[in-house]
């Protein structure tokens, strides 16, 4: 088939501020609800669904995933080396299980996890990246419909979508037994909710992004907004059929998420790449991986020595037990690292991967 020449041109590595600023704000989300000051405390739109179901956190990973795809049709050239990809794609794999290592340190943990954030955004980069380059826009759209497709039949066809009791559930037990993420001793079923089958739909979330990136470099905001309420209607529609689920990235998740992040990434290129905003988040934007990966070992850190239980007790003394407590860690913990990457974008310092 034939390259992708509209999703990857010659001199097509323009910036946009609004990708860096959309990426920066799915980073500090994602360490706002990743470090409350109290677990026992958190509200509830800061928190991840049970199980089924979509609360505003649960469109932070797939966004991030989504601006993975919006970066490779703006920064991809025809021709570039597949080894180059997947060195860094493997870069990305091997620091996530490095971080693992540190959180068994830090939290204590017993069992060393091979999934996890930056393995998914590692793979999901690598295939996604590979599609890119090597099929045409429309086998690009073939490759996403087929994934969601597929992926909706094999799970109706293998017992649905009930915890544990699911295809993805059941591959996650088999590889890794009582050492997956969550297990449940009654059962002998575990969970990994960035396990290797819901990896593929993950996979479908970052090349359609990689879509709306070509979009964007070429029709601006309009394409984005069609696309946008079109999958949002879509993916409410699919839900009847599939529920909406993180853990098991449905297929109706990944079409009712991209609905938001098509919108997103059309209001944001509004406001700071037609309007002239000052891009506000561009800082965590640009060394997002950094601020992730240390804002992990800082936490691992705290715990470790007991200083985010030590935070939340000061807290909680000038505002009281509970949610608001738990929120203002986090807030701070948050603009640290917000402060960290606005200073190296002034000194001009970017990590790359």
């Amino acid at each position: 088939m034939g390259q992708a020449t509209d999703t990857v041109k010659a001199g097509a590595a323009r910036r946009f501020a609004s990708v860096d600023a959309l990426r920066g704000w799915a980073v500090a989300l994602m360490l706002l609800v990743n470090y409350p000051g109290s677990w026992a405390h958190v509200y509830a739109p800061l928190e991840h669904s049970e199980w089924n179901g979509f609360t505003p956190t649960d469109l932070i990973f797939p966004n991030f995933l989504f601006v993975v795809g919006v970066s490779i049709a703006l920064g991809l050239r025809p021709g570039a080396p597949l080894s180059k990809i997947w060195l860094r794609a493997l870069r990305l794999v091997a620091v996530g299980m490095l971080l693992y290592l540190v959180a068994m340190w830090g939290y204590d943990k017993d069992a060393f996890r091979p999934w996890g954030v930056l393995q998914r955004i590692g793979l999901c980069y690598g295939v996604a990246a590979t599609l890119a380059l090597r099929l045409s826009p429309r086998a690009q759209w073939g490759a996403i419909a087929a994934i969601l497709l597929g992926y909706w039949a094999l799970l109706a066809a293998t017992g649905g979508y009930a915890p544990l009791d699911n295809l993805t559930s059941r591959i996650d037990t088999w590889m890794l037994g009582a050492h997956a993420y969550q297990f449940d001793a009654a059962s002998g079923r575990g969970h990994d909710p960035e396990g290797l089958l819901s990896t593929l739909p993950a996979i479908a979330t970052t090349l359609i992004g990689a879509r709306a990136g070509a979009w964007l470099r070429e029709r601006g905001a309009r394409q984005l907004l069609v696309a946008g309420v079109a999958a949002l209607a879509l993916g409410w529609l699919w839900s009847l059929a599939m529920p909406w689920n993180k853990n098991l990235w449905t297929s109706s998740y990944v079409v009712y998420a991209a609905g938001w992040s098509f919108l997103l990434l059309a209001l944001c290129h509004a406001l700071f790449d037609l309007r002239g905003w000052p891009p506000f988040g561009r800082s965590m934007g640009i060394n997002a991986i950094t601020a992730y990966a240390g804002s992990w070992l800082m936490a691992c850190v705290l715990e470790k020595f007991g200083l985010f239980g030590a935070a939340y007790a000061q807290a909680a003394a000038l505002l009281g037990e509970g949610k608001l407590a738990s929120l203002a860690v986090a807030v701070v913990f948050v603009a640290f690292w917000w402060g960290l990457m606005w200073a190296m974008e002034k000194k001009g310092w970017r990590v790359t991967i």
